[in-house]
């Protein structure tokens, strides 16, 4: 966790010298983030800030029921270059191809108005984004309809999502289970399959 021995460039480089306080202070997450990846750390997550404009939005800074044009523009500016970052200092230090990015929220927004200026949850059709690890470069799969709100090709579920995770992670989602209450569970339940058009 110490940061004294990173170079002015490399703190540049993450967005850790920016007038923004939330860019600053996602940099030095995604900084450290790096530090764990090189230290053999098997799992990281980062965690978006609350907004400054709206500190009462605690848990999802990114859930613009209001003011949704002003709040993304917020939290772009808050991952944006700290993830670019990331990403570049991954790949000069050949640890990209063996390290799994996934940035994800909780769900996608509406295509119409919630309020005057909010959207609200989609959970037919939204956006996530994987990198590294083994997932194809520059690779868009499946989309939405033209209003954006309902998938209208190539369908993944959150199962298919989790089990195409774990077959990257060299895990068989269908033989990693726990026992609950007399039952294996599994985290791609009995849906899951792996998205193979999304591998290397």
């Amino acid at each position: 966790m110490e940061l004294k021995g990173e170079t002015a460039a490399t703190r540049k480089l993450y967005g850790m010298d920016s007038s923004s306080t939330i860019t600053a202070a996602y940099g030095k997450q995604c900084l450290l983030a790096r530090r764990l990846v090189e230290r053999g750390v098997r799992f990281i997550e980062l965690t978006c800030l609350m907004r400054p404009s709206d500190p009462g939005q605690i848990g999802n800074p990114w859930d613009q029921h209001t003011a949704l044009k002003e709040g993304h523009t917020e939290m772009a500016l808050q991952v944006d270059q700290p993830i670019a970052g990331l990403i570049t200092d991954l790949k000069a230090r050949g640890l990209f191809e063996q390290t799994l990015i996934i940035w994800a929220g909780e769900f996608g927004r509406t295509p119409f108005a919630q309020g005057v200026n909010g959207r609200d949850h989609n959970p037919f059709g939204f956006t996530i984004w994987l990198a590294g690890g083994g997932v194809k470069r520059g690779f868009i799969y499946g989309k939405t309809d033209e209003f954006g709100y309902n998938v209208a090709e190539n369908p993944m579920t959150v199962y298919d999502l989790w089990a195409t995770v774990l077959h990257l992670l060299g895990v068989d989602h269908e033989q990693l289970t726990y026992r609950f209450s007399g039952r294996d569970y599994r985290l791609s339940d009995v849906h899951g399959r792996v998205i193979r058009d999304l591998l290397v």
